[in-house]
């Protein structure tokens, strides 16, 4: 069976940091990453998405964690179809023509983007790059050219997919999609979300890639299309959901060398405390409450 990484999408959220469960002298840039490192093996760059990661802050990340540890960078937004502001840009790049059509425009972004993870491709610490395509994003030949760049751009780069857009798994859809990533080497990611809505993408998990699988826990709660930031993701998760996944993450597991299992309800402490849990459960071990309480923050 392959090894299981869990971990949160984010270690500098606002609302972790006020939530009390970094303890004192932990809380400043440096010492939030150790304490965190010390806690969970893998974390997800949320920030990735939205500016260019920094090179210097990429080599901080590497002198800060252990050996084995690892991180998933979310791609830039622009890498990915979504918008981007021209103040999260760098100032080497805020004077060039802004035009995400841009071939040349294109160009300078994927190569600072490359060169901001450098240090962890380099020092072997590079979970995955998750790109993470919008809701807008749907199957077709103008998804599958933009996928086949994507694959071009990242040539021995570890990448794990995740689709917003809910046909890509649909049952009449998800045998193509799944066989489109594996010509790629991308990993699938798997979600667990609220399952009421148009928008709600099947909790599906395939595998395409023997190296490595994800899935992201974003929560269930049915503000997901519609609610601010902290209603679309306050959820905490009753131990009764995260046991549901526990034999699906062994299965998937077998069939990979690393799962990463990563909690996006980044409200409050509720990630660090549902990653803490699903590790237990994973381990065989019995949770620590089996009382849920609604996150706050």
């Amino acid at each position: 069976m392959g090894e299981i990484l869990v971990g949160t999408c984010s270690w500098t959220d606002p609302a972790l940091v006020r939530s009390g469960w970094y303890p004192a002298g932990s809380r400043g840039a440096e010492g939030r990453l150790r304490y965190y490192a010390t806690r969970f093996p893998v974390v997800e760059v949320d920030s990735g998405y939205y500016a260019l990661p920094g090179e210097r802050n990429s080599r901080l990340w590497v002198e800060r964690t252990p050996e084995d540890f690892v991180f998933d960078v979310k791609a830039f937004s622009l890498l990915t179809g979504h918008p981007a502001r021209r103040g999260a840009l760098p100032e080497e790049l805020r004077g060039t023509s802004y035009d995400p059509r841009d071939a040349k425009f294109l160009d300078a972004v994927w190569a600072r983007f490359a060169e901001g993870i450098g240090p962890l491709r380099r020092g072997g610490r590079l979970g995955c790059v998750l790109f993470q395509f919008p809701p807008w994003f749907r199957p077709g030949a103008r998804a599958e050219a933009l996928l086949a760049q994507c694959a071009e751009r990242t040539a021995g780069w570890p990448v794990a997919v995740e689709f917003r857009h809910p046909a890509w798994w649909r049952e009449e859809q998800a045998g193509t999609t799944a066989a489109l990533l594996r010509r790629y080497g991308f990993a699938a990611v798997g979600v667990d979300m609220v399952q009421t809505l148009p928008s709600s993408v099947p909790p599906v998990t395939p595998v395409t890639s023997a190296r490595l699988s994800v899935v992201r826990f974003h929560g269930r709660s049915p503000a997901w299309g519609t609610g601010s930031k902290e209603e679309r993701f306050r959820y905490e998760y009753a131990d009764h959901e995260l046991e549901e996944w526990v034999p699906r993450l062994h299965c998937l597991a077998g069939g990979v060398e690393r799962l990463h299992v990563l909690f996006n309800n980044c409200c409050g402490d509720a990630a660090v405390r549902a990653a803490e849990r699903m590790r237990s459960l994973l381990d065989g071990r019995p949770s620590a409450s089996r009382v849920p309480r609604r996150a706050s923050g």
